[in-house]
């Protein structure tokens, strides 16, 4: 709410006034393009659910299974979204965004599930032709306007995203005192954790196909590089100079999280592999260490050493500011990859128990009662057998164990003589 400003009203409640009425012209201006874009979105569910969803459903072109798998959970996403609208709609955007968060599980489900859905849709218009006629008649309806089932598909995911911007900008232009503020601030983040999972589920799947690509690449299937864990980083020609000083042969090599993998060009005539690469070796990682030989002036070319526990790798390159990107990769992997070793160490050592540490279900109080009581006899039968100790000088001492009955030994078997110790007991109990 506003007022207008008098002439004779002083400079600094005039700025104040002014910085608070641009924040509402931006609040009103962002809550506005939201409520339309909210409208235009929960339209373009519909026609999702209507024309595809439903009737899919309906005539059984299609398992339930091979739904669920092509649309997971978008039908109850539609319903959250439409109560969410309401809500815009008459201007409760904290109540309205504190119960749409309570349901982004929905989102996070549709997240996890969206490579699936392009893989089993695409599978589905190849291999069902009642299903490629269907869908090529409902993409043909004037309400879809040219929209692709491929195109909506993806609209959960991009509005999610579009979601922490607009709750950014309404928290950023809402004053602290307002109710609506905590809302919306617990809004950005919950929203900000399933924009992350996108990001980060888009990127495993990138570097999945990576993956996949050099697999395809190498000769066989004897070398494995998908392997859960391990991340695509780069790859380029290198030449590797040999210990005895003859010409350096140029290889391809792949840096991954965890290896290094040098491969050599397979013949051109081969019928099969002419394309492929034969994998020659792999070096882990793990104890690796990297050196700049040379290749830091400004000088042609570069060349960097690689020591690991058993071998030894000298690369080099004609070209200064590839040699340097891939030491920088080099240093970055094997840090990255120690400090996690590291982490996984301490958290296995603080996950370890004692060694007599006892249930806390032992050390009731009449089982302590009963340990003291023991101990107290224990104590008087040891002050008792060092006073007889003392007392009689014929009954020869056994040491440490307390014993009084002695057994003969032979000379030979004579046990060898310790050094006499001290005992601290003794001086306390006298």
């Amino acid at each position: 709410m506003s007022f207008a400003l008098s002439p004779f009203t002083p400079m600094g409640i005039r700025s104040i006034q002014e910085q608070r009425d641009r924040w509402e012209r931006k609040r009103s201006r962002t809550a506005r393009e939201l409520v339309l874009s909210e409208q235009r979105y929960c339209e373009q569910l519909d026609l999702v659910v209507t024309y595809f969803v439903e009737i899919l459903k309906a005539k059984g072109t299609l398992r339930q299974d091979i739904r669920e798998s092509i649309f997971s959970s978008i039908k109850s996403i539609h319903l959250i979204n439409q109560t969410l609208l309401t809500h815009l709609e008459l201007g409760r955007f904290g109540i309205g965004f504190e119960e749409f968060c309570t349901h982004l599980q929905l989102y996070n489900t549709y997240v996890d599930n969206i490579q699936t859905a392009k893989k089993v849709l695409m599978v589905q218009v190849k291999k069902s032709k009642a299903f490629r006629r269907f869908k090529k008649l409902q993409e043909s309806r004037p309400e879809l306007n040219q929209q692709k089932l491929e195109d909506l598909l993806p609209l959960p995911l991009q509005r999610i995203q579009q979601y922490k911007h607009f709750l950014r900008d309404l928290t950023e232009n809402t004053s602290p005192d307002n109710p609506e503020f905590q809302q919306l601030s617990k809004a950005v983040k919950a929203v900000s954790e399933v924009t992350q999972r996108i990001q980060d589920n888009a990127r495993s799947h990138e570097n999945h196909l990576q993956l996949r690509r050099v697999q395809k690449q190498l000769k066989g299937r004897k070398t494995r590089i998908l392997t859960p864990g391990r991340w695509y980083i780069r790859e380029g020609w290198l030449k590797t100079v040999p210990p005895k000083g003859t010409e350096a042969k140029p290889k391809m090599f792949y840096l991954f999280s965890d290896i290094l993998l040098q491969a050599k060009p397979c013949s051109p005539i081969h019928p099969m592999n002419g394309d492929k690469f034969a994998c020659q070796r792999i070096y882990p990682l793990k104890e690796c260490t990297v050196d700049k030989v040379f290749g830091h002036t400004k000088s042609q070319g570069g060349l960097i050493s690689l020591t690991f526990a058993r071998a030894k790798l000298l690369l080099m390159s004609d070209d200064q500011g590839d040699i340097n990107d891939w030491y920088r990769s080099l240093c970055l992997a094997i840090g990255q990859l120690k400090s996690k070793n590291t982490v996984v160490h301490r958290r296995d050592e603080l996950r370890r128990k004692p060694i007599r540490s006892e249930p806390d279900s032992q050390n009731t109080p009449e089982l302590q009662q009963t340990r003291g009581i023991k101990r107290t006899m224990m104590l008087d039968e040891e002050v008792r057998e060092h006073r007889e100790g003392h007392s009689s000088s014929s009954i020869p001492s056994t040491g440490e164990s307390g014993y009084s009955a002695t057994k003969r030994l032979k000379p030979n078997q004579a046990p060898p003589a310790r050094p006499q110790e001290s005992s601290g007991s003794s001086c306390v109990i006298l």
